[in-house]
């Protein structure tokens, strides 16, 4: 049940690891649970505490969170290069245009880094979202975790209104 509540946005800080990494764990586990076996999704983000490295996913990021009171409703993480490595929503609040106000913010702080393609690999749940943000799939992938194959879609989006190039 989608939960209603004023978000905020705000800025990622390191104390935030822990609670963003129970959010991606549900944003798999039920969230992604149409669209992916369970034995995908164990393999995707395994049961467990949260894996020593997970915080330095963060590191040197440009990442924010969307804060419903004191719980964490979504999260993004983009490097500076352009490369959208985390965008999760809470079950708990999907359909209300979180996952797209947190987007927008990552987008337009790239730009302002003179950024010209902005690129991801999309799980089958996020590909829809970004292609509805002018995002091009350029290629379906099956990449493997803990040796299990898991299908996403390498996506690129060129800023400033030029198409992207399948391939570049």
């Amino acid at each position: 049940m989608a939960m209603r509540r004023p978000i905020r946005l705000r800025r990622f800080r390191a104390g935030d690891a822990p609670a963003c990494h129970a959010l991606c764990r549900r944003a798999v586990h039920i969230g992604a649970a149409a669209a992916y076996t369970p034995e995908e999704r164990a393999a995707w983000v395994p049961p467990g505490p949260m894996p020593e490295g997970w915080p330095d996913r963060f590191r040197g990021q440009l990442a924010w969170v969307a804060q419903a009171g004191r719980r964490l409703a979504g999260f993004i993480a983009a490097g500076r290069d352009g490369h959208i490595d985390l965008l999760y929503t809470d079950p708990d609040f999907t359909r209300q245009g979180i996952a797209r106000r947190l987007y927008a913010r990552a987008e337009a702080e790239l730009a302002g880094l003179g950024l010209s393609l902005l690129t991801t690999e999309a799980s089958l749940v996020a590909q829809p979202f970004f292609a509805a943000q002018g995002w091009q799939t350029e290629a379906r992938q099956s990449v493997i975790r803990r040796g299990v194959a898991l299908t996403n879609f390498r996506m690129a989006k060129r800023l400033g209104g030029c198409p992207v190039t399948p391939g570049r």
